[in-house]
């Protein structure tokens, strides 16, 4: 019996591992505020994910409650900031994008489905100052 010819073997590999490389993505934050997203029956995707700007809202987990309390906090990035700080992190995510992109950028609200209104109307009167105007909500869908 011929023996079997492995010399694409490595090729193969190779490609198969490129082609996984190019399909998975990272995440691009740790959470550090318990998030559950509240229900609704009307929802949409978000067509360009690259134009979405995240604002996570909810308790600091455990390890942070000793330093930060139990209250609802804002979440930018990986740090936990106060509410006058996202003026300053809309501009810097505007301008990591194209200039092309900066019109249609989304600010996606993350918040737990038990966080205070008033803490999200702050969030979106600093939003609307800073000019980020095309705001989303994350929920998750209704069960009936």
């Amino acid at each position: 019996m011929p023996e079997l010819n492995t010399s694409s073997l490595p090729d193969l590999v190779f490609a198969f591992l490129f082609f996984i490389m190019m399909v998975t993505s990272m995440r691009e934050v740790s959470l550090m505020v318990q998030f559950r997203a509240p229900q609704a029956t009307e929802l949409q995707k978000l067509e360009k994910k690259s134009l979405v700007t995240f604002i996570y809202i909810g308790v600091p987990n455990r390890e942070y409650q000793a330093k930060m309390g139990t209250e609802a906090r804002v979440q930018l990035n990986d740090k936990i900031e106060e509410v006058s700080a996202i003026q300053d992190y809309i501009a810097q995510e505007k301008s990591s994008m194209n200039e092309e992109d900066q019109p249609y950028m989304t600010v996606s609200i993350k918040a737990d489905r038990d966080t205070k209104m008033g803490l999200i109307t702050d969030v979106k009167q600093a939003l609307r100052e800073a000019y980020a105007l095309k705001i989303s909500y994350s929920a998750t869908p209704a069960v009936n």
